[in-house]
């Protein structure tokens, strides 16, 4: 632990928070505000996204094949959603103290300019693949900056983080939730290493369709017990938003003082959660059959502000409305402790949605993992082996401490998101041209269509 916490500072304290924010903050300013001026434009794309696809150049590949830009949007929400929401916000106000709830709030809303660049850019790079389109930071690392090596590189770390670190932290939250009721670690962990071999080996469509009615329902669910602990606590509010925005900005607890704390927790808790600028969603959004790559990079962006902005402060109003954030629990105990402190009850309701959340993310970041596998080599022996190594690593998740498995999935985050960000400085300006071009478009009336020609200079077939 000394050795993962002393590289986590080091890669945390003087790269990865600079990186984003400096980033967000360019992006933000290059795009005029994408992210706030453009949201109705999101909304209006959402709404008119149902159908199967945008984009005629697919004619070859089946309809009940193609993605939609609202399907790569859900994908992507249900991969968010989960226990960043609901344990990591926990841990970053127990860590962080309640000002790092406005940093969250904060790299959300300016990371979301990180998040259309990424998306925009998966889009653009983007190949077709047996039945539909794949894509990628490792693709637009490979086609756009011409670079094998830092591609590989990305797809190696985004199968660490997603195949095992992040599936530890799934596991660990699982099991956290659980002990509450009896059950040993153990016996989870063993419960549930089988149980991903049995999906991720065959089963998928199955469960993925039962995902898509399960977590959405407890989503919303657990969005309405937020809704009802905040009315209870009505009058209570403007404190509360007063502890958050002073807490923020408290310089008084020496070296750095609680606000860096505030700021690092805030960033990394907000970033494991919304996803934004750490080149994950992009491998969904790069899936969508759109006529323009603006158009899914402006959806996946709003899918920011759903996760961070909307569900995240719901927890955060829970705990802080409950006043136990300070009692030693952390995780996803603390969320348990501080609904039953609310509604005399919810502990239950929050094992049953960690469950669903956590482990459908285990399923669906296995994907993210095995595309990427399949981008670095073709061999046949590679993917089964390291199907061994995901139950492996979901089995030592459940029996881990929490401390340990957030500390390695900090490590392998911070290292995949340096590696995305790098290459979204460098290729950033096509998607600002491109955003240029959807822009013209749309004040002259049409539906935009992007064609190769406005980029003649790089190779992206898809868009010919």
């Amino acid at each position: 632990m000394d050795i993962i916490n002393a590289i986590n500072d080091f890669l945390w304290s003087y790269l990865l928070i600079w990186m984003l924010l400096g980033w967000a903050v360019y992006f933000t300013i290059k795009t005029g505000g994408v992210q706030f001026v453009m949201i109705p434009e999101m909304l209006r794309l959402l709404v008119n996204s149902s159908q199967k696809h945008d984009d005629t150049r697919q004619e070859d590949v089946p309809a009940r094949h193609k993605v939609s830009s609202f399907q790569a949007f859900a994908v992507s929400i249900a991969s968010r959603v989960g226990t960043g929401n609901m344990a990591g916000v926990a841990t970053a106000i127990v860590l962080g103290g309640p000002g790092a709830v406005f940093w969250m709030w904060v790299i959300a809303l300016l990371g979301s300019a990180n998040a259309f660049i990424e998306s925009t850019l998966a889009q653009l790079f983007k190949v077709k693949g047996e039945n539909s389109f794949r894509g990628g930071p490792a693709y637009y690392i490979s086609r756009g900056i011409g670079s094998r090596a830092w591609a590989v590189t990305f797809a190696v770390l985004i199968s660490v983080t997603f195949g095992w670190a992040y599936n530890s932290v799934q596991a660990n939250t699982i099991t956290a939730s659980l002990e509450g009721f009896g059950v040993p670690p153990l016996a989870v962990g063993i419960v549930l290493s089988i149980l991903t071999l049995v999906i991720i080996c065959g089963g998928i469509r199955r469960i993925s369709r039962f995902s898509e009615i399960v977590v959405p329902v407890m989503a919303i669910l657990y969005i309405l017990l937020a809704i009802v602990v905040i009315g209870m606590n009505i009058t209570r509010l403007p404190e509360v938003l007063g502890l958050i925005f002073s807490s923020a900005f408290d310089w008084h607890a020496g070296v750095g003082g609680a606000v860096g704390a505030a700021v690092m927790m805030g960033i990394k808790r907000g970033l494991f959660s919304n996803e934004a600028g750490q080149g994950s969603a992009p491998n969904v959004a790069a899936t969508a059959s759109v006529s323009h790559p603006v158009k899914q990079g402006l959806i996946q962006t709003l899918g920011v502000f759903t996760d961070t902005l909307i569900i995240c402060s719901c927890t955060a109003f829970i705990i802080l409305f409950s006043g136990v954030f300070d009692n030693g629990e952390t995780g996803i105990k603390l969320t348990q402790t501080a609904l039953d402190s609310e509604l005399g009850a919810g502990s239950e309701f929050v094992a049953v949605a960690i469950f669903f959340f956590a482990f459908t993310s285990i399923v669906g970041n296995y994907y993210y993992a095995e595309t990427n596998l399949q981008f670095i080599t073709s061999r046949r022996w590679v993917v089964p082996a390291f199907r061994l190594t995901v139950a492996a690593m979901v089995f030592a998740g459940s029996v881990a401490t929490l401390d340990f498995v957030w500390a390695f999935a900090d490590i392998t985050m911070g290292l995949m998101t340096a590696c995305n960000l790098g290459a979204i400085a460098l290729l950033g300006r096509y998607a600002i041209v491109l955003l240029r071009d959807y822009r013209s478009q749309r004040l002259k009336g049409y539906d935009p269509t992007y064609h190769s020609s406005t980029l003649p200079s790089l190779d992206t077939p898809c868009w010919k």
